[in-house]
């Protein structure tokens, strides 16, 4: 087995780590803001994908440009999402919320394969489209501009997350909800703007993978899975660690599928989440 073989699946382990992280950058946002899991969050990734297929296919818009447009169809689509259906049940037992996040999966589902039909639909020529080479080593170009958007997307989020007046007040609500209700900052809005920047997220995410995985409404499940090992491997509520175990994450499932097989490469995932929890249960960068 040559080095370049193996520098090539350790690589794109870690550009399809980044997407993932920027899935679960979303959905751990959701959770640290108002302990709630967010089962629907892999449909929101699957209508970010249907936006960009959409746009493409009537108006001839790539989804590189569209992309902005997504996060925010996306971003008020979770702030519906909140003040219609989640806002009910707020202060719910934890099994309410799970059903309904639950239940808010399979209508999403539904209502897709109503509108679209169980079709398998693509992206082709899309401006990322093409391979580049670098040595002995070759890329394929969605791919690293979906890890390029992640990363950005990432990056972005963190700065506001930690240089605005708004994130401020995000992390504060994220740290004691009635502190922060104490000192004037309205939870109900920062709910809101959580479950908006969290399906946004999933949006940018969606138009990223529409450059070069198919589109289909079951398609949120094969990365909401992933998600939530890497949410809960990072640590619930941490971005960076959602950030670093989708890398971790990546890496392994892809070394993993290569070195010992493609059939296996999920159960590794999981059995490196069994191994960490066992040794650190709070993940890699979460709080005790």
């Amino acid at each position: 087995m040559s080095l370049e073989i193996l520098l090539q699946t350790l690589l794109s382990g870690i550009l399809i780590g980044l997407v993932y992280a920027l899935v679960a950058v979303g959905l751990t946002l959701i959770f640290g803001v108002m302990d709630i899991v967010n089962f629907a969050h892999g449909e929101f990734l699957m209508l970010g994908m249907y936006a960009s297929f959409w746009m493409f296919a009537l108006f001839a818009l790539d989804p590189i440009f569209t992309l902005p447009l997504t996060a925010l169809m996306l971003f008020a689509l979770g702030a519906a999402v909140y003040q219609s259906v989640i806002r009910r049940i707020i202060h719910a037992s934890m099994l309410a919320q799970i059903f309904t996040t639950f239940g808010l999966m399979i209508l999403l589902r539904g209502i897709a394969q109503f509108l679209w039909k169980p079709d398998f639909r693509s992206i082709d020529r899309s401006l990322v489209s093409g391979a580049v080479r670098l040595g002995a080593l070759q890329f394929g170009l969605p791919q690293i501009a979906a890890a390029a958007g992640a990363v950005l997307a990432t990056v972005v989020l963190g700065w506001f997350l930690n240089r605005t007046r708004l994130g401020a007040a995000l992390e504060a609500t994220a740290a004691d909800r009635e502190a922060a209700q104490l000192m004037g900052i309205p939870a109900q809005r920062m709910f809101a703007l959580a479950w908006g920047i969290g399906a946004a997220c999933a949006g940018i995410a969606g138009a990223l993978l529409s450059t070069f995985y198919p589109v289909f409404p079951e398609v949120g499940g094969n990365f909401v899975l992933i998600a939530f090992v890497v949410v809960a491997l990072g640590g619930f509520g941490s971005v960076s660690g959602a950030f670093l175990a989708g890398i971790v994450v990546g890496v392994v499932e892809v070394m993993g599928g290569f070195l010992i097989g493609p059939q296996l490469k999920l159960a590794l995932v999981l059995l490196l989440y069994l191994l960490v929890v066992m040794v650190r249960p709070q993940g890699l960068l979460g709080r005790a």
